[in-house]
């Protein structure tokens, strides 16, 4: 009943938000002599806002088109190399990219919103690497007959994607780059791939904002998956996905609920953000009303986790915190961090971060006992919130140059 009652909500506010349009353009419309009373843009641009908050969103695209390098527009190819049923490979190169550049794989969070939150991400790392990105499906879209998908196969498609990628010339494999939840998955797929002495284990991995250790600077999100039992998730938040979609019946973890925890987690910001772009619009400062509008087209965009995933990541990583505690399995076997030998270790958090508190992803440093103190960095970026980590301007300008440098500097060697 609440996935169909939300979608009953949507069909609404998608009528409600054309309507609000039309008003909008009609208030605004110079041949109509409302425009001109007083009102008539301060109405046209609360009708604006409006419109622009209860309209429907699909997936977005990435939408790269071009990079700028050393003062000069390079054009950015997007591919799709892997297809899966539960997320694609994709691969951004630049033109102009040397031949002998860094592969990197951006390991996207399966959170509830879509892979193209860290097109930033991808825009400053293609100016000096290959980029590969984990493209997450929506769940409602995965037919039932596809099976299921739990954080085990999420584990299994880094490592499918790290031997596609394949080793580089100088004998490593790729770099990986974990962005907020992932780092988990990331960091247990490396001591895997360790222990196996795969080939294709990473040159070095690079988690931002991750859920290593949630005892550490315990934050709301954290609270609130301790004060449960993980029945109370089970019988509260799992939804069954309505007929209308390609996953029919499939059990998922709704992304609309995941975006009203956020939003309410922040709801004084949130409205604060609407009031100022309704003030941009009513004085005609449309570049600044649209800065905030394109936040929220890819803020509010959002897609379902299956409630295996969902659920195993809860108890696992929340609750019972079991890579830090060493009891963490994969296909029942156990995940040994001491595994990790020769992958370069970069741990970074922000000094706002209230998702991933301070040491939760520093925690990995001190987990991975079998490697040398020289192959592991912190990097403390301060001012910077969770969304800040990966993109912004301290994004680009301090915390991607860093990382550009710890992976030269442990790209050479498995040693």
């Amino acid at each position: 009943m609440l996935y169909h009652a939300y979608e009953l909500q949507r069909a609404w506010l998608s009528g409600a938000s054309a309507l609000a349009s039309m008003g909008a353009e009609a208030l605004s419309n110079p041949y109509l002599p409302v425009g001109y009373m007083g009102f008539g843009q301060v109405g046209a641009s609360a009708l604006e806002v409006f419109a622009h908050a209860a309209a429907p969103r699909g997936k977005p695209a990435f939408g790269i088109d071009f990079v700028e390098v050393a003062g000069e527009p390079c054009a950015v190819e997007e591919a799709t190399v892997v297809n899966r049923p539960f997320g694609d490979l994709k691969r951004f190169t630049r033109e102009g990219l040397p031949e002998d550049v860094p592969k990197l794989l951006i390991v996207a969070p399966m959170s509830g919103h879509y892979a193209t939150l860290l097109r930033g991400t991808v825009r400053r790392m293609v100016e000096s690497c290959e980029v590969y990105v984990t493209d997450w499906a929506d769940a409602k879209t995965v037919p039932l007959s596809e099976g299921r998908f739990d954080l085990d196969d999420y584990i299994d498609y880094l490592i499918e994607f790290l031997e596609h990628i394949g080793p580089q010339k100088n004998g490593l494999g790729a770099h990986m780059m974990a962005v907020c939840q992932p780092s988990v998955p990331a960091l247990a797929a490396t001591a895997i791939m360790g222990a196996q002495e795969h080939p294709c284990r990473p040159a070095t991995l690079t988690m931002m904002g991750g859920p290593i250790d949630t005892r550490e600077s315990p934050t709301t999100v954290n609270d609130v998956a301790m004060d449960r039992p993980i029945e109370w998730f089970r019988n509260t938040v799992i939804a069954t996905v309505p007929m209308q979609h390609r996953g029919a019946g499939r059990r998922v973890y709704p992304g609309f609920l995941q975006l009203a925890g956020f939003m309410s987690m922040n709801l004084g910001q949130h409205i604060l953000s609407h009031y100022e772009m309704f003030k941009h619009l009513t004085v005609g400062d449309e570049d600044s009303a649209q800065a905030t509008k394109d936040f929220y087209d890819e803020y509010r965009s959002v897609c379902d986790m299956t409630a295996e995933f969902y659920l195993q990541t809860v108890e696992e990583v929340f609750q019972e915190h079991s890579l830090a505690k060493g009891t963490f399995t994969h296909r029942g076997e156990p995940v040994d961090l001491s595994a990790i030998r020769d992958t370069a270790l970069l741990a970074i958090e922000g000094e706002r971060d209230d998702i991933s508190g301070i040491g939760q992803t520093k925690a990995a440093l001190t987990l991975a006992t079998g490697l040398a103190k020289s192959k592991k960095q912190y990097l403390l970026a301060e001012g910077a919130g969770h969304y800040g980590i990966f993109n912004g301007s301290r994004w680009r300008t301090k915390i991607a140059p860093a990382a550009e440098a710890f992976m030269a500097r442990h790209g050479k060697t498995k040693a």
